[in-house]
């Protein structure tokens, strides 16, 4: 998820409310206190949570020699990068160098130009504007902005009991839909998309938050490409929800439950990629198929098609590294 920052210098105390209900990462400030008392959010100002100056630099491009400026600057922290016009000054230069920009923008037209170019996007946009329906709107945009992921049917090639051991739910602060769910894996070669609970059956009342995920050992994907494992979540984490389309939105963690539960193994695979994941042994626990139903794991068997995702092996806590290492 892109970070989304607002200018509230001068002080307008419309703008500072609008920033903390549209919930902005943070607020540039000139003094961290002016915005305290009207909630809890992350400030950048000379006394902030973020230093002004420090942690964070700002950087106006009007040349090439600007734009070498901000990379560098970029090599050591945030900075906010801004320029007259930025179809001058390519944003594209700036992404394809470094991943800590953080763009100033005026416009929802800027905004969706920062967040695209190179596909990647800059790390975040900072608003500068007067007008708190256009801080609303912005934020609206990038809570619908997907991250999008590259789901591909795995064939199921086996399904046994494997006996007791400690299962993760995680219940979100969102209610879920029909196709919706995480992924989730015994290695980080790969992983399976498990659904929500939000379906009808004859043993629970559905809880359209919750995901029953897996081993307590199991790497989650998470927004960005990192990984966790699922024990390590906890109260306030944000987790990538992912739909049988690989359309992917965040949603907040809000309680995370691991239990001893039984438990049921199944390994699936694809031309090149084989996947398994240890699942709690019961008719909730679903995966979904290529199109888009789900599928309780006591009806699954051999054959039958679940979707998951292949990614490259390897990772340090939490990123993708290029090292030999071998997951089984």
């Amino acid at each position: 998820m892109k970070e989304f920052w607002v200018d509230i210098r001068p002080w307008k105390k419309a703008l500072a409310t609008a920033a903390i209900e549209s919930g902005a990462d943070a607020v540039v400030v000139e003094k961290a206190g002016s915005i305290r008392e009207l909630g809890r959010v992350c400030t950048v100002a000379p006394d902030g949570d973020l230093i002004l100056g420090k942690d964070v630099v700002e950087v106006q491009i009007a040349d090439k020699a600007g734009e070498q400026a901000a990379v560098e600057k970029a090599k050591h922290g945030l900075v906010i990068v801004s320029t007259t016009d930025w179809t001058v000054i390519p944003l594209e230069n700036l992404v394809a160098q470094s991943d800590h920009i953080i763009a100033l923008v005026h416009t929802k037209e800027e905004a969706e130009l920062a967040l695209s170019a190179l596909e990647k996007g800059v790390h975040g946009i900072l608003l500068r504007t007067g007008d708190p329906g256009l801080v609303r709107e912005i934020a609206k945009m990038l809570k619908n902005m997907a991250e999008q992921v590259s789901l591909r049917p795995f064939t199921v090639i086996a399904v046994r009991p494997v006996g007791m051991g400690d299962r993760v739910c995680v219940d979100t602060c969102s209610i879920l839909s029909e196709g919706q769910g995480l992924l989730v894996g015994d290695t980080s070669a790969g992983f399976l998309l498990i659904h929500a609970e939000t379906l009808v059956n004859p043993y629970v009342a559905p809880r359209p938050f919750r995901i029953n995920a897996g081993g307590a050992h199991a790497y989650l994907l998470m927004p960005s490409g990192k990984t966790s494992y699922l024990s390590e979540l906890h109260s306030g984490d944000h987790v990538l929800i992912v739909d049988e389309k690989g359309d992917g939105t965040q949603a907040i963690v809000g309680r995370v439950k691991i239990e001893r539960r039984p438990l049921i193994r199944v390994e699936a695979e694809t031309e090149r990629t084989r996947v398994s994941l240890i699942l709690q042994n019961a008719e909730t626990i679903r995966l979904i198929r290529p199109d888009g139903t789900a599928v309780s794991v006591v009806e699954l068997k051999e054959g039958d098609q679940v979707l998951g995702l292949a990614t490259e092996s390897g990772r340090h806590f939490g990123m993708a590294i290029h090292e030999t290492i071998i997951e089984k």
